[in-house]
């Protein structure tokens, strides 16, 4: 046969076989949807699990308000958290800040010179709005690394607290506020939890339905692809910066309705919490993304699984062995199962 022949028959006989053997095959465990359920059902167990074990107080709506309703700051400041994280801007660890100066504005302004409480709660976002409009001049205007900046700016306000507080709690703000945010309730839930679901749905559409949420999508993926596609990445990010800080300084608002008396520590205690739950909801829904229906799940994940040690007699420092060896479990179930379903389809 001559070489011509040759190459006229070799592309027949070889190409289809190449294309069959070297088509990727779906892996089994994504069609099972495994990776995006494998923190509900984790959570599926620990209702089941603590409902056996304590019934009469675990399944009861007093115990369901008050996991709804005590994790509404932290699930109002987890929506702040995720829109700079996003982007790709990890961390931004002045959120908590912003949620403590908003409060303490709050509480300084009404308790200690009789604003009214509506002014004094917009002075208080104004100040949380103020500490993001620095983190975009530092972070963004002179591309700083946003980990360092804020945590710099965290310190910062976090001493402007202590002065503005004299280093003392304020309180008691007024009850009109505590009633709104707290002692006042819909199917007996605080209706704290409703504007923190409001909140959800804002930036849960945005994100999922509207051209700003695809080029958030895209520049957290990658900001060159992003600034040849025509995005304005620094004029997104900016933006991602101070609505973040303006949804802390409503988790201040809420905070300040939530205690009525203000400690200078206030807000600083929920920046780890709240990245746990980011970064937990990852894991969920739209494995490997940042998404705000994940963040959802995986803040009352948490606060049922708090929940429920409390009433079974276990310790509050617990709080913080559950947050992280959550969040490693959550991240360890896909890919286990994973292994585990390629290992008996081998076997098979």
């Amino acid at each position: 046969m001559s070489a011509s022949a040759k190459k006229a028959v070799a592309p027949v006989d070889e190409g289809p076989e190449r294309t069959q053997t070297e088509r990727p095959r779906p892996s089994t465990s994504r069609r099972l949807g495994l990776d995006r359920f494998a923190i509900l059902i984790v959570f599926a167990g620990l209702i089941v699990g603590f409902g056996i074990a304590r019934p009469s107080t675990f399944l009861s709506v007093g115990n369901l308000s008050n996991i709804l309703g005590s994790q509404a700051v932290l699930f109002i400041l987890v929506m702040a958290v995720l829109l700079p994280t996003l982007m790709g801007d990890f961390v931004d660890l002045s959120l908590g800040a912003s949620a403590g100066i908003s409060a303490m504005m709050l509480a300084v302004l009404n308790v200690q010179h009789g604003t009214p409480v509506v002014l004094a709660c917009m002075a208080g976002v104004g100040a949380a709005l103020a500490v993001g409009l620095v983190n975009v001049f530092f972070v963004v205007y002179f591309d700083n690394d946003p980990f360092i900046v804020t945590l710099g700016t965290m310190t910062v306000v976090q001493g402007i607290i202590y002065i503005v507080s004299g280093d003392n709690s304020v309180g008691i703000v007024s009850p009109n506020l505590s009633n709104w945010v707290f002692t006042n309730s819909f199917l007996s839930i605080p209706l704290e939890f409703y504007y923190g679901l409001a909140i959800f749905l804002v930036v849960w559409y945005v994100l999922s339905f509207t051209p700003v949420g695809q080029k958030a999508l895209v520049i957290g993926q990658s900001r060159e692809v992003a600034r040849l596609t025509g995005v304005r990445v620094n004029r997104q990010r900016a933006w991602a910066f101070v609505i973040a800080a303006g949804i802390a300084g409503l988790a201040g608002i809420a905070y300040a309705g939530t205690n009525g008396t203000i400690d200078p520590t206030a807000g600083s205690e929920l920046i780890l919490p709240a990245y746990a739950a980011v970064f937990l909801g990852a894991t969920a829904i739209k494995p490997g993304r940042i998404n705000p229906l994940g963040a959802f799940i995986a803040v009352y994940f948490l606060a049922t699984g708090t929940a429920g040690l409390e009433l079974l007699g276990a310790q509050t420092y617990i709080q913080q062995i559950f947050y992280g060896a959550a969040l490693v479990v959550a991240i360890t179930i896909p890919k286990v199962t994973r292994q585990r379903i390629f290992k008996r389809k081998v076997l098979g």
